[in-house]
């Protein structure tokens, strides 16, 4: 073996070392990184899910919610539709002869009755054709009566057979004649008279007024499809509404059995109730493009809260049940399994899933027929954050506040006496491990 052989056989053994050497550091390294790693996970598992999802189970922080009781109360069914306010009679009033508008008699909005002077027409070419009418009566009366005297002078004549009977059965004909003209004249006479009093626009019915059609001095015409005003007659009124196909049975027996419905209008917005009414009729069909039923209803305005062609919210009252359970329809949850609420335990302050039966509902409430007693506390707002067996802290039932949270409460000090809380953090921080920060791995 030669010198420079000898001399490189240390230095590959140095290395050899070395190698070795950091790769023991890296492996060390590497365990210290994973095992604190597991540590942290450890440490993130044992905090409760924070920014209220899902809700704690017991013995962590409660959930804030709102709850409801469940009541024993008179409930009426009812059925909720979107109607439309109809007059219970509208009048276009038009002139029923042609010319020119000379006053008008009535201001816009204005109640009439029936035959209340609306409007004149210029009455003067009517006034000439009754008095021409007039006058051909008088002349063929005069003329009937001529051939009356005839008549009356050819009898005599006839009995001491000084004329020929031919003669007075032709004066006989003339007399019948004129007859038939002045029953003629009698009647255009009568149709003239009829057309000028058409000068005098009266109401054809009762009602408030519209706004006018027409101003003084325009020439009318019969055949004048706006006319000059429109009456509505608003008291008592109408309501049309529809409900589904399914509701009508339920209907129809009780107005069959002579029963008088009641029927509340309320305003769009569902907040304010307009005008308390009855049942009047319904449709004889079922719309087959909808599936649904018209009925109308009869309100008697006296306080012309409703007006025509207005969209109102009807309330069909179709029952009332006597001493029902009542749960508010916001404390109700759907599932794949049926409808269900989270009941709470006065005991464990937890709540629990329970499945429920519903009847109708009035849209605030729901009719119970299984699954809750009278008394019952269920969850009503905070539905979200909640798991079964969730701790709760129930702030109000019905509106009504509990007691007054205050931060020396027993939940606050149990918060105080759990090892490893940061209490100078938020809710929901991530705890301190060991009571100090998280470390960070030594370089190697």
């Amino acid at each position: 073996m030669s010198l420079k052989e000898k001399l490189r056989l240390p230095r590959q053994r140095k290395g050899l070392v070395l190698s070795v050497l950091a790769l023991a550091i890296l492996s060390l390294g590497g365990s210290y990184f994973f095992n604190n790693s597991d540590e942290t996970a450890r440490a993130s598992s044992a905090q409760p899910p924070g920014n209220g999802r899902g809700g704690e189970r017991s013995g962590g922080r409660p959930q804030s919610v709102k709850a409801s009781e469940i009541r024993v109360e008179d409930f009426d069914v009812t059925v909720s539709a979107l109607g439309t306010v109809t007059a219970s009679n509208t009048t276009t009033v038009k002139p029923r002869v042609d010319g020119q508008l000379l006053r008008i008699h009535f201001k816009e909005g204005q109640s009439v009755r029936t035959g209340d002077l609306l409007a004149e027409i210029d009455p003067r070419p009517f006034q000439i054709q009754l008095d021409q009418a007039t006058g051909q009566l008088a002349r063929d009366e005069a003329l009937l009566a001529a051939a009356r005297v005839d008549l009356a002078r050819y009898h005599g004549l006839l009995a001491k057979d000084s004329i020929a009977k031919q003669q007075v059965d032709t004066q006989e004909a003339t007399v019948r004649q004129y007859q038939g003209i002045v029953e003629t004249d009698k009647a255009q006479r009568e149709n003239a008279r009829l057309q000028l009093s058409f000068t005098r626009v009266t109401a054809p019915a009762a009602g408030r007024l519209g706004l006018r059609q027409v101003d003084v001095g325009n020439i009318l015409r019969a055949s004048d499809t706006a006319g000059i005003v429109v009456i509505t007659r608003t008291q008592p009124i109408h309501a049309i509404f529809s409900i589904p196909a399914e509701s009508i049975a339920n209907v129809a027996n009780r107005v069959n059995q002579g029963e008088t419905l009641a029927v509340e209008a309320w305003d769009r917005d569902g907040r304010t109730r307009l005008s308390t009414g009855k049942l009047l009729s319904l449709d004889n069909q079922i719309d087959v493009a909808t599936g649904t039923v018209k009925l109308k209803a009869e309100f008697a305005n006296q306080d012309d809260a409703l007006f025509p062609n207005q969209f109102v919210n009807i309330r069909l009252k179709v029952e009332t049940r006597k001493n029902a359970l009542l749960v508010s329809s916001a404390a109700v949850q759907k599932s794949p399994n049926g409808n269900f609420v989270y009941l709470i335990d006065p005991q464990s302050q937890t709540v629990k899933p329970r499945q429920v039966r519903l009847g109708p509902s009035n849209g605030e409430f729901h009719a119970v027929e299984a699954g809750l007693a009278a008394g019952d506390k269920v969850v009503s707002d905070g539905t979200d954050r909640l798991r079964p067996d969730t701790r709760v802290d129930v702030l109000s039932i019905d509106g009504k506040a509990v007691s007054e949270r205050t931060d020396t409460g027993p939940q606050r000090r149990e918060n105080n006496a759990r090892p490893g809380v940061d209490r100078s953090n938020p809710a929901g921080a991530a705890p301190r491990i060991d009571g100090g920060e998280k470390r960070r791995p030594q370089q190697g």
